[in-house]
């Protein structure tokens, strides 16, 4: 009895044990049932959280060849190049800037999705980045200046003051030299840019430079006395720089859609747009421009007049900045896409109620309507005349980069209301050292210099020439009894000067 009495006792432990048991399994089974879609889940690609933010970030570095503020928003090779990738995924494009080269590269896949910023393919940085199928080829190449000796080999570089960007491939590039020529020494800099150099080689505060082929060709004009030396590289592909990950979704993404522009002949379109050349058309030919006087502006003079005379302007005026514009070209366009008798951008065009560009009534009433808005939001504080060169290099260069560089001169105790001191610090808003401070950033400031130079180089013309013609009012807005030889620059007081006669043959029959 009392072992039957057992025997019913452990079956009872047994049976509770498999109950339990079989609970377990139940159990185990419901939570693998539960967890089944979160196992099979994966940690979405880069690409695929890039497209459900809405927003890609890149890394670049504010400057000429990469992207800066011009008059119609930001622009500039890597700038366009990335927004339209930007575009092609259906997000957003945001800019994360890094000045030193060094650090941008270490903060690929951190701070930015990617680097954009004119970077050389090289050895010692696929180490540390993934590089993306070119986009250009450029070629290092030594600059000097051409008023001394042309170096014809890295031995007569030896004891010269040589300086490149911090960081850059041209600081690699020399550092293979001098495994060769271990006398070669060199300065690096992480606040200047290539266009710096050029600058600094054109004035003689160094002896050489190395900078980049597409740099040189597109500063070459700005700065004349800086010349090509010699290449010290082989053409090198550019390209953009991402993180080393297993997740190469972005990376792969940005190869087609490059091999796609290559293919399409949208890359070259690009290329050619920032890094084409300026057309062979001297603006600062007197005899040129006095032959466009008699040829061009007979038919537009009348449109130009009623439309200056409506907003309360020198026509004079309109006709000298038209002139600079376009040459008095109803169908100019420019490599960057500006285009009609008075170059507007389609921003510009839209603001001003311009339907058609290439229409010259349109374009002749937006332009001179636009310079009166500008002319009239020059600060209170500025008076006569120079009320009117800052609206010119407003127009050319944009109001936001007149002001930086009114900024800047007040600063450095200047008068930001006098056109004669601006003038000495817009050169500076291609600076890294004084741009990278500004609210706008980089500008080609020299070129706005020139610019309001070439015109009132212009105005000078016409409005001599209307003196002739025995119209005294022309001349209201200079203050001066007569134009003068030294109203001109050097290149067309030397033009007046050596064609004195064909000059003036030329204007009388007009």
């Amino acid at each position: 009895m009392e072992l039957k009495k057992r025997r019913h006792k452990m079956l009872n432990l047994v049976w509770r044990g498999l109950r339990r048991f079989a609970q377990q399994i139940k159990l185990l089974t419901l939570a693998a049932a539960l967890s089944a879609p979160l196992v099979s889940s994966r940690t979405p690609t880069t690409l695929e959280q890039i497209q459900s933010s809405g927003k890609l970030t890149i890394i670049s570095r504010n400057g000429p060849t990469t992207y800066y503020e011009g008059t119609d928003g930001f622009t500039g090779f890597e700038y366009h190049l990335a927004k339209t990738f930007a575009k092609r995924l259906g997000v957003e494009l945001e800019i994360v800037e890094e000045e030193d080269l060094n650090r941008l590269l270490d903060n690929v896949g951190e701070s930015g999705h990617f680097a954009a910023a004119g970077l050389t393919v090289t050895e010692r940085r696929k180490r540390n980045v993934a590089f993306s199928h070119p986009y250009m080829s450029v070629t290092q190449q030594l600059i000097y200046h051409a008023g001394d000796p042309r170096p014809n080999s890295v031995e007569d570089l030896i004891g010269k003051h040589i300086l490149v960007v911090n960081g850059s491939a041209h600081a690699e590039r020399l550092r293979e030299l001098q495994k060769q020529h271990p006398e070669l020494v060199w300065e690096e800099r992480h606040d200047v840019e290539m266009l710096d150099l050029l600058e600094m080689v054109h004035n003689r505060k160094i002896d050489y430079a190395v900078v980049d082929s597409n740099a040189y060709d597109l500063n070459a004009a700005v700065y004349p006395k800086a010349k090509v030396a010699f290449a010290i590289s082989e053409p090198e592909p550019l390209a953009w720089a991402f993180p080393l990950s297993k997740d190469t979704s972005l990376l792969d993404a940005a190869n087609e859609f490059l091999l796609t522009m290559e293919q399409s002949g949208a890359l070259v379109d690009m290329r050619e747009r920032f890094y084409g050349g300026h057309g062979d058309i001297d603006y600062n030919n007197a005899l040129v421009f006095a032959r466009r006087v008699k040829e061009r502006l007979p038919q537009w003079r009348d449109k130009i007049k009623a439309a200056a005379e409506e907003h309360e302007l020198d026509w004079l005026l309109m006709a000298a900045l038209s002139y600079q514009e376009s040459h008095w070209d109803p169908e100019a366009t420019s490599r960057t896409g500006v285009r009609g008798f008075m170059m507007l951008t389609l921003s510009t065009a839209k603001e001003m109620d311009v339907k058609n560009r290439l229409n010259p009534d349109q374009s002749i009433a937006g332009g001179t309507r636009y310079f009166r808005k500008l002319l009239d939001r020059i600060p209170a504080s500025v008076t006569g005349q120079e009320r009117m060169w800052l609206a010119l290099a407003a127009y050319n260069i944009g109001y936001g980069h007149l002001e930086d560089a009114r900024v800047l001169a007040q600063q450095h105790g200047a008068n930001p209301n006098r056109w004669s001191d601006v003038k000495d610090y817009l050169p500076l808003l291609s600076k890294r050292q004084y741009y990278k401070f500004t609210k706008h950033g980089y500008a080609r400031g020299q070129e706005a210099v020139d610019y309001v130079q070439n015109i009132r180089n212009f105005y000078t013309i016409l409005a001599w020439n209307d003196l002739e013609r025995g119209h005294m009012t022309a001349l209201a807005m200079t203050n001066k009894p007569e134009p003068k030889e030294d109203d001109f620059n050097f290149v067309i007081s030397e033009a007046i000067a050596n064609q004195q006669f064909a000059y003036r043959a030329i204007t009388k029959s007009m």
